[in-house]
């Protein structure tokens, strides 16, 4: 593999001008596809295989039109003190905000707030009215938002409180200015690294040629395959993390390559730079492509997209490193390089920051090792009462209309109220249908967790029938949960006895059922990627002991983000500083969707460290020394790398989606875990403590497994005088 990349980087670096123009050509053709598309789709969850899924298709079957999937909202109307929502002014109150909402557009229908709808709180001070749009949440134009607001502050002039709520309300995901800082912060790391404006500027640059070409292809893909916007905004952090990354390496190998006076055949030099840099890119890229992908088997649509996205934008970060990447270095091969080694030197910068630190490792590789494992399981403790769920209105900040209009209803009608479930009831089957879904009805009643049960709703049929059950417990409250499980825990009897089969659905039944189907898949995933991890250690490294120590360090870093995610998000720590004021759940797709990118980035930062040391073994250091070799030739570029992503996808917690936050915090912590901790602490003290079985591998298993060069062995050219290693300690 070498060898082949050796020849594609010298071809980009003598073809420069083509390379260039090919890129540039995909970013226009990226750009007009882009904005002849619709764009993201706002879409509800949805995930085949589980009960509160089938009731939807169900409701979806028997009541056309219902538009069981459309917009809805809530608006919450609280009389003035000493009034209730009968008084004369505060029902022309009500009854005139309503009215000039219900010949507003897309607006199905509006049900507004009654003692005997169960919609007016048992002191008559508080009331709901609900709103139904024949649209999903995704197509309500700013039309009809503007009228659902127009309708609040209406009755909000008459002297009433009134807040909305309601997926009507929601739009789009944007970017914020924390966001885009992470880049600013890439450049100075990359300035502090190179000591040059242009090996700083180049990363930058086809970072974002790359992330451009990705971010614009999944855009103009999202209507035809129906992604949402998070799905973009995960292709855009991954792409742009790793972009930088993958041509920083590239950009510092090729300044390795350089003779010292820097006026060495700089064409060569890029050669070896992308067949060997460019082979640990290619590689690295492979597994965060492989287990992004594999998303797509955990049986979870919305997720599958999410890692088919991101996987999309690996590969083209992938391909600019190896393209573009040699092609800008051949219009400023002297430029790239460092002021003292163009004046004839070669600087020691990362040498004399990797040796301190490696003779203290390597002096205790036994109390660093433990010091590591230690404070990476103290960490990750509070994974251990990690709860999954969907955060809801109750999540947002203080200021917003939704959150202020959960606190109302929580308080009139209890918390219960913000999150009913529905009772689907297929009576096709029953002699008497309207009977039987009283009989349903009642048990529903009798069950202990319920505090109401509404009038039935009948299609036209009157085969089917919609009862809302409303729980004593918030949407969140594990005690739902476990109401739900009783509730269907108890069905079969009812349905034996009125001959009925029914089912429970419901935003928050769902959220229930996802999250059970999210936490049976999570453990057979972490194995099939711990396995593959495994896999393909083993025949980049040759060695049984190195996949292994890496599979384990993986899981410290992965348990470790989880272990910040619960601390922040589910126990309230520090959660000010993030934005997030109200705790709750962890959001179902949170945690699989971590393991499947810290597994890949944690495979980047092995590859491009532990090659290091294997090459310098496999041209014939001692294993003790060729740790030292590999740690002082890559330590400095792990740690730009790692700084890189951390100010990255920090900045990307900054963002107003509860996913995107917690995936950005997750993954900020993870490379900070698995870079600083793993990498640079664990892996020496681990292979120092191994000496030469680190690089055991049985003779049966050398000869089934495959050769393949990522060490950059056979780069296809000569190799210039190497740097000599550091003494051990």
């Amino acid at each position: 593999m070498a060898g082949l990349l050796g020849r594609l980087g010298r071809f980009s670096y003598r073809r420069r001008s083509l390379v260039a123009a090919l890129w540039l050509l995909a970013l226009a053709g990226a750009v007009l596809l882009a904005v002849r598309s619709e764009g993201p789709v706002n879409t509800r969850a949805t995930m085949p295989g589980i009960e509160s899924q089938q009731a939807f298709d169900l409701i979806a079957e028997r009541f056309p039109g219902a538009a069981a999937d459309g917009a809805s909202a809530t608006i919450v109307f609280v009389a003035p003190p000493g009034q209730t929502l009968a008084s004369a002014g505060s029902a022309g109150a009500v009854d005139a905000a309503l009215a000039a909402l219900a010949g507003g557009p897309q607006v199905s229908r509006v049900v507004p707030p009654s003692v005997s709808g169960g919609s007016v709180s048992a002191d008559g001070t508080t009331g709901f009215a609900s709103v139904s749009y024949d649209v999903p949440s995704s197509e309500v134009t700013e039309e009809s938002r503007a009228a659902l607001a127009a309708a609040v502050e209406r009755a909000r002039g008459a002297g009433l409180t009134a807040e909305m709520s309601g997926s009507a309300l929601k739009t789009g995901t944007r970017m914020s200015a924390m966001e885009l800082a992470g880049v600013a912060i890439a450049a100075v790391v990359l300035l502090m690294t190179f000591g040059s404006m242009v090996a700083a500027g180049l990363p930058l640059l086809t970072a974002i040629i790359g992330v451009a070409v990705s971010f614009l292809g999944v855009w103009a893909a999202a209507g035809p395959l129906g992604m949402a916007i998070t799905s973009g905004m995960l292709a855009l952090m991954l792409g742009l993390a790793v972009g930088i990354d993958y041509a920083m390496f590239v950009v510092s190998r090729f300044r390795e390559e350089r003779p010292a006076d820097g006026h060495g055949d700089a064409e060569q030099a890029a050669g070896r730079a992308v067949g060997t840099a460019g082979s640990a890119v290619a590689f690295a890229g492979m597994t965060v492509v492989i287990a992004l992908a594999g998303l797509s088997v955990v049986g979870i649509p919305s997720l599958a997209k999410m890692g088919l996205a991101a996987a999309g934008a690996v590969v083209v970060a992938v391909l600019v490193a190896l393209t573009l990447v040699p092609a800008l270095l051949g219009f400023a091969p002297n430029r790239v390089l460092a002021r003292s080694q163009r004046r004839g030197g070669r600087t020691s910068a990362r040498r004399a920051v990797a040796r301190p630190w490696m003779r203290l490792v390597l002096r205790r590789p036994l109390v660093f090792t433990l010091a590591g494992v230690a404070l990476l399981a103290a960490v990750a403790v509070p994974a251990l009462s990690l709860q999954l769920g969907t955060p809801g209105d109750a999540s947002l900040p203080g200021t917003a209309t939704q959150r202020r209009a959960y606190e109302l209803r929580a308080a009139a009608f209890g918390p219960g109220f913000n999150g009913p479930l529905t009772v689907v009831v297929d009576a096709r089957a029953a002699t008497n249908p309207q009977a039987a879904v009283a009989t349903v009805a009642d048990g529903l009643r009798t069950t202990a967790g319920v505090v109401s049960v509404s009038k039935a709703t009948f299609n036209q049929r009157g085969d089917t029938a919609i009862l809302t059950a409303v729980p004593s417990s918030a949407p969140t409250d594990e005690r739902t949960e476990r109401l739900v499980e009783s509730l269907r825990a108890a069905r079969p009897a009812v349905e034996a006895a009125a001959h009925v089969r029914y089912e429970i659905t419901g935003t928050t039944a769902l959220d229930i059922d996802m999250a059970r189907k999210t936490r049976a898949a999570l453990i057979p995933y972490v194995g099939i990627v711990i396995g593959l991890a495994v896999l393909l250690l083993l025949v980049v490294f040759r060695s049984v002991w190195v996949p292994v120590k890496a599979a384990l360090g993986f899981l410290l870093s992965l348990f470790a983000a989880l272990g910040v995610i619960v601390a922040v998000f589910q126990w309230g720590w520090a959660a000010g500083l993030l934005g997030v004021e109200q705790t709750g759940p962890v959001l179902s797709l949170m945690p699989i969707l971590l393991v499947g990118i810290v597994f890949g980035l944690a495979m980047d930062y092995e590859v491009f460290l532990v090659s290091r040391m294997r090459e310098a073994h496999a041209a014939g250091s001692p294993a003790r020394d060729a740790i030292v070799t590999g740690f002082g030739q890559s330590a400095k570029v792990v740690v730009a790398a790692a700084l890189i992503m951390i100010a990255v996808f920090g900045g990307f917690a900054a963002a107003d989606e509860p996913l995107i936050k917690m995936v950005g915090l997750g993954l900020a912590c993870a490379v900070f875990f698995d870079a600083f901790v793993v990498r640079l602490m664990l892996v020496p003290a681990v292979l120092h403590l191994l000496g030469e079985r680190a690089w055991w591998l049985p003779r049966w298993l050398d000869r089934l497994l495959p050769h393949v060069d990522v060490e950059g062995e056979s780069p296809g050219e000569p190799r210039p005088e190497p740097v000599h290693a550091l003494s051990a300690p």
